[in-house]
């Protein structure tokens, strides 16, 4: 699937929407490792804190608070997503 952009360069589309229901395992849990990290509450040691995790689940950071974190996602790049 491709669509054409003001340019007339093509643009593709990396997998059609039906490729998205074949995805292994592995395949979903690498899907925008790179672009995407979460953000949760937590507690550590006794206090409130924000963890952030890469897509796969993998720890990366910690910050006081909510606005905190999903600054420190948007500085290296990367997509902010909010699990709850």
């Amino acid at each position: 699937m491709s669509k054409t952009v003001h340019d007339d360069e093509a643009v593709k589309v990396q997998a059609p929407l039906s490729d998205l229901r074949h995805m292994t395992h592995q395949d979903l849990k690498e899907f925008g490792m790179s672009h995407v990290a979460y953000v949760k509450p937590v507690l550590y040691e006794g206090e409130a804190a924000f963890a952030i995790h890469a897509a796969d689940g993998t720890p990366m950071a910690l910050a006081e608070d909510r606005t905190s974190a999903f600054e420190a996602i948007v500085d290296h790049e990367m997509v902010p997503a909010w699990v709850h």
